[in-house]
């Protein structure tokens, strides 16, 4: 089992930027995807941004790109989101996940944390 423990949710006005950070412990860091996934109430959990163990590749959704970075740290076993430029549409819980392969399989990843409130104002 590896636990997941996200920070660095907050309020912020439209076009100011929000660092989230994920914390693994358990199972090894090493080996696994990471990604970040969010959702709103009424809506499925939408995926956002996801890295292979080496970090060697990357995947964002469409409509985060050009906006968000995606990075690791495995010395730190820690994930990041650099979130940039903030919409109010980005307001939502933003969950930290992992998966049990190496490479970014969007519908892979089985262990989730308890997830960080990020509310965009305009």
């Amino acid at each position: 089992q590896v636990q997941l423990v996200e920070s660095g949710g907050g309020l912020v006005q439209a076009g100011g930027s929000l660092r989230l950070s994920c914390a693994a412990s358990g199972r090894t860091f090493g080996s696994r995807a990471m990604g970040w996934f969010r959702q709103v109430p009424g809506k499925e959990r939408e995926f956002v941004a996801g890295i292979s163990w080496t970090g060697g590749d990357i995947h964002y959704a469409d409509s985060v790109k050009g906006r968000f970075t995606i990075s690791r740290d495995n010395a730190k076993n820690t994930v990041y989101l650099q979130m940039n430029s903030l919409k109010p549409e980005d307001t939502a819980v933003y969950y930290c996940a992992t998966a049990d392969v190496p490479m970014v399989v969007r519908g892979l990843f089985n262990y989730w944390g308890q997830g960080t409130q990020v509310t965009v104002s305009s």
